[in-house]
């Protein structure tokens, strides 16, 4: 499902984030108080503003209210990450996920209700989006610039077919390289004959464009 998410602080990691979003197809806006790195992200969005993020009236103006799921991606101002993210969940926006830089900044953040938070040093823009926009999408890594892999709840109309009767290669590029049972036993180059059940992982990989398809239809 296509969702509008508005992510605050164009930094290295806000960047990633959009980036990826805008690969899942789906609709981004973009918020700095710094007039260069909304230049520099105005090609590629579009919808970027100079706006400070913890001005409630500039944030009620641009419409961020309006949107399904804030990040605020601020990560070198800690006063500033805190009042916005009061402020976004104040003028109703309904899920916000907070970027922290330290324990005490992330416990501070779940005080005031983040929904969700992440440590970059842990979380890359690229995999917390994809984790954002696909429930199903448990965890996420780039073996290259191209390829990469991810672990994926099997969703309910793939669950007790064959990987055969999948034909998730054909489909969408990619394969399907383990499956991870619920009981945490792990079938590493499963034959087309077996089959993924409720509760199970796809260990999947291929292209991030082959990736994107599959992610797409779970």
């Amino acid at each position: 499902m296509k969702k509008q998410f508005v992510v605050i602080g164009l930094g290295r990691f806000g960047g990633s984030v959009i980036k990826t979003l805008q690969e899942l197809g789906h609709d981004v806006m973009g918020i700095d108080q710094n007039e260069r790195l909304v230049q520099e992200y105005a090609p590629s969005i579009p919808h970027v503003y100079v706006v400070d993020s913890t001005d409630v009236h500039a944030l009620r103006q641009i419409g961020v209210q309006n949107f399904d799921h804030a990040i605020v991606a601020i990560g070198d101002d800690l006063q500033a990450s805190i009042l916005t993210t009061l402020i976004v969940k104040d003028i109703g926006v309904p899920f916000v996920t907070a970027k922290a830089t330290t324990d005490y900044h992330r416990r501070v953040l779940e005080r005031i209700g983040a929904d969700r938070i992440i440590m970059p040093e842990r979380d890359t823009g690229v995999r917390v989006a994809h984790q954002l926009t696909r429930s199903n999408v448990i965890d996420y890594l780039e073996l290259s610039q191209d390829f990469m892999l991810v672990e994926v709840l099997v969703p309910s109309h793939m669950q007790g077919k064959t990987l055969k009767a999948l034909n998730v290669r054909a489909k969408y590029g990619c394969n399907i390289v383990a499956i991870r049972k619920r009981d945490g036993t792990l079938n590493v180059s499963p034959l087309a004959e077996d089959k993924g059940e409720m509760g199970d992982l796809f260990v999947v990989i291929g292209n991030k464009s082959s990736i994107v398809r599959f992610e797409k239809d779970v």
